[in-house]
């Protein structure tokens, strides 16, 4: 192996297929958010369980314990999915534009110039309200290239919403 050790390519050849470029300065998302997201799912699979276990006792037929036992799988699969999830979640502030990025198996990176946001918002429903947390979304002219970074202390979205507007405005008065 030659290069970087990891994929045999120099690490150049490299850092053009990583969608997450090394040379960024990642901040993390609060962990916290992965208790959000297991309680979620907890919500959802006991609802599902509930729904199939009645059907199962109700009929009695096979195939809805299998499902039963499915559902449970499953949930216990995106548990451990989430756990990786959140740990993936990371946001850059460069000079010109915002970087987002998450994904596992999909990496997703976006990057959105601070002179085509149209505004920007804060969020925090009930689940994110007891842990303290908050998302901002931005939102640009293009709808599909809207992103949003969960999982933000409340003081920390806050400054960020300001500091992309104040940015945003600053790069729009450019144009």
């Amino acid at each position: 192996m030659s290069g970087d050790g990891h994929t045999g390519l120099p690490p150049a050849s490299r850092s053009a297929l990583e969608p997450w470029p090394d040379t960024v300065d990642w901040r993390p998302i609060s962990r916290d958010l992965i208790w959000v997201e297991l309680i979620r799912l907890g919500i959802g699979l006991a609802v599902a369980l509930v729904v199939l276990g009645v059907a199962w006792a109700l009929s009695g037929h096979w195939l809805l314990g299998a499902a039963v036992g499915v559902a449970l799988l499953i949930g216990v699969w995106r548990a451990i999915t989430i756990v990786r999830a959140v740990r993936a979640w990371g946001y850059a502030e460069r000079d010109d534009d915002l970087l987002v990025r998450h994904g596992l198996l999909v990496r997703r990176l976006s990057i959105v110039p601070y002179s085509r946001m149209q505004f920007v918002d804060v969020s925090a429903g009930p689940l994110e309200r007891a842990f303290d947390l908050a998302t901002v979304q931005l939102h640009t002219a293009a709808a599909a290239s809207d992103a949003r970074v969960p999982g933000l202390r409340p003081a920390e979205a806050s400054r960020l919403r300001d500091r992309l507007t104040a940015l945003g405005e600053d790069r729009a008065e450019g144009l």
